[in-house]
């Protein structure tokens, strides 16, 4: 089998909701992160083979095959094909396992992943409340609810059962929530994301034009005791909206190619895929599978966790992680070390290709080698991305 290397990875800075990525359409927006990575690599658009595109809310401006609209809002000639893909929170990072798969399989010599969310102008769950409302039913079938009888599949309620089963504390999650805050301000105010960032112009209040180049999410004004006096999600909880992934709007995506497209097209790696791997688990805990997840990649791949550089671990909330370093003894100086979506925001279908960006421009900085990513996925699943930087 054939390797796939990644040459180029890129991401908008996150958009708070109704912030200054309010005026972008999201195809427009998932093409200039199309064109940037062409002009990153200096590669000929039309030797684009494939465009696979992660997104979860495929309705109004994001149907259609969004994916496609991208190639057709960006630079990208007509010939290049493209797919749109939902594996919910997951999207972009199986638009990259796609991708590296049709590369190493030697069907494929050079193909985007990519991902693409507006969580402003496409609200989070508008694919499911619009046609009920309408009366066109609901995901939930009979036969599932005789499988899972009374039971609304929830990812707060699987996040509130992941603290629950792991004995967490709700100042566990609150100081890993200011941590994230914290580690995401010294990134920000350091550099970290200067390479990574697309700069795109944004809106500010007035509707101004102005600068987007940083993660619009971040509080700079954050204290632990502030933290720690948000209100609860629900009585008897642990989780709270500052232990909770933002609402984003953001696209990002990577360009993945064969050994002899790196040849052809005089290409410099950033890393190779080492190893895909991916897990369904109980869609009712829903949030716990990335720790399954990593453990099987790990056997397979024939690696330990110290063996593990730096892990992007999607802070879906707060509880995912902090469950994740509890099962696996992970390093936690090693686990989203410039902060994560609690601090960056989530923008959904984007945030596969987005953590991977961010883990490739940290292995670098840190002159690390293997860096794992993994995400928590609506229905109980898990993706785990291996990659060598080279």
């Amino acid at each position: 089998m054939g390797e796939a290397y990644i040459v180029a990875a890129t991401r908008t800075a996150g958009g708070r909701k109704g912030g200054r990525m309010r005026g972008w359409h999201p195809s427009d927006l998932a093409g200039q992160v199309l064109d940037e990575l062409i002009v990153r690599t200096g590669i000929d658009p039309a030797a684009v083979e494939d465009v696979v595109m992660g997104c979860v809310g495929q309705v109004g401006e994001q149907s259609t095959n969004i994916a496609r609209n991208a190639v057709l809002s960006s630079k990208l000639p007509e010939s290049v094909p493209a797919t749109s893909v939902d594996r919910q929170c997951g999207s972009s990072q199986q638009a990259l396992h796609f991708a590296a798969q049709g590369v190493m399989s030697g069907t494929q010599d050079i193909v985007i992943a990519a991902g693409v969310e507006s969580m402003t102008r496409v609200p989070m769950g508008l694919s499911v409340m619009l046609p009920a409302k309408e009366g066109f039913g609901v995901p939930k079938s009979p036969k599932q609810e005789e499988r899972y009888p009374n039971i609304q599949f929830s990812q707060f309620m699987g996040a509130e059962m992941v603290a629950e089963k792991y004995g967490l504390t709700k100042d566990q999650l609150d100081e890993y929530g200011y941590l994230s805050h914290q580690r995401a301000i010294a990134a920000t105010q350091g550099g970290a994301f200067k390479d990574e960032i697309l700069v795109l112009d944004g809106l500010d209040a007035e509707g101004n034009t102005v600068r987007h180049d940083s993660d619009e999410g971040i509080r700079y004004d954050v204290s632990l005791d502030g933290m720690k006096g948000v209100k609860l999600l629900r009585e008897g909880g642990r989780i709270t909206a500052a232990t909770s992934s933002q609402i984003c709007d953001g696209a990002s995506g990577v360009l993945v190619v064969s050994e002899k497209a790196l040849k052809e097209h005089n290409l410099t790696p950033l890393a190779r895929v080492h190893h895909l791997t991916l897990l369904g688990h109980d869609p009712v805990i829903m949030l716990e599978a990335p720790i399954p997840a990593t453990e099987k990649a790990l056997k397979k791949a024939g690696m330990s966790v110290d063996d593990i550089d730096l892990f992007e671990v999607n802070e879906a909330f707060a509880s995912v992680p902090v469950a994740f370093l509890q099962k696996l003894g992970a390093d936690p100086e090693r686990l989203n070390v410039n902060g994560g979506a609690i601090a960056l925001g989530h923008p959904l279908g984007a945030s596969g290709t987005k953590l991977m960006t961010t883990l490739l421009h940290a292995l670098k900085a840190r002159n690390k080698r293997f860096g794992l990513q993994t995400m928590c996925e609506g229905g109980g699943l898990a993706n785990v991305t291996i990659v060598e930087r080279l």
